[in-house]
């Protein structure tokens, strides 16, 4: 499955965003991450639709939008509308998961369901078959630049093998942290589609960045698989 690389504005120059995925398009980004936030289920407030719909503009990427809101159900079709490819609710936040999900795919998106990091993976197993991609948070979402919690390496391997048991070709999607040291981890894990932020938009050239993250996913999917497993042990160690 081919790995993805999801840059998320989350941590992009607000003043400056159509310029920001212009250049992470030419950069060679395969998608564009949206937080949305509302102020309620996260601390924080981002995007709403109408700034969703202003930059669809501004590029070919499909738009992955993640709803951090505690009222998903009240804004997918204004997401959709907006441009979203791809849309993922909280499982957290639904009370009525499956028929969400259902409703997103009638719309014509793809449909994902985010866990937290404390949020166990048997939200999502009798909604597995219906579902696009799983999303799985590497933090505790509402803030950008947070360091990765290497404790969802487990998870990440454990989804991908009820994915893998099930026949199917669910796509698991990483968010939080992410950077060239543990990019790697997280690809041998089983994830496949990479959400990054503060490492693509926080330092330095984006177009770089970029490269690096590529660079990174080489060394898990080429034909060492990470070389060998002293080599992921001493990437596990850095990570502490």
């Amino acid at each position: 499955m081919k790995i993805k690389i999801a840059p998320s504005l989350l941590s992009a120059d607000f003043s400056q965003l159509g310029s920001e995925i212009k250049k992470t398009e030419k950069a060679g980004a395969d998608l564009i991450h949206w937080d949305i936030m509302d102020g309620h289920f996260v601390p924080n407030i981002t995007f709403g639709p109408p700034v969703v719909k202003k930059l669809r503009e501004m590029t070919k990427l499909p738009f992955d939008v993640h709803l951090m809101i505690e009222k998903p159900d009240n804004f997918l079709e204004a997401f959709v509308e907006a441009g979203a490819n791809m849309l993922s609710v909280h499982a957290e936040t639904c009370v009525h998961l499956q028929r969400t999900i259902h409703h997103v795919k009638d719309l014509g998106a793809k449909a994902g369901v985010a866990l937290n990091p404390a949020t166990p993976l048997n939200m999502v197993e009798f909604v597995l078959d219906e579902l696009d991609f799983i999303l799985i948070m590497s933090v505790n979402p509402g803030f950008g630049g947070q360091r990765f919690l290497p404790s969802i390496l487990p998870k990440i391997r454990k989804a991908k093998e009820m994915v893998e048991s099930h026949g199917l070709g669910t796509e698991i999607e990483v968010d939080g942290g992410l950077n060239e040291e543990n990019v790697p981890l997280v690809v041998e894990a089983g994830a496949n589609i990479l959400v990054a932020g503060y490492s693509v938009y926080g330092k330095g050239e984006i177009a770089r960045n970029i490269r690096l993250l590529r660079r990174s996913v080489k060394k898990a999917v080429g034909s060492e698989r990470l070389g060998s497993e002293p080599r992921l042990e001493n990437l596990k160690k850095e990570m502490r």
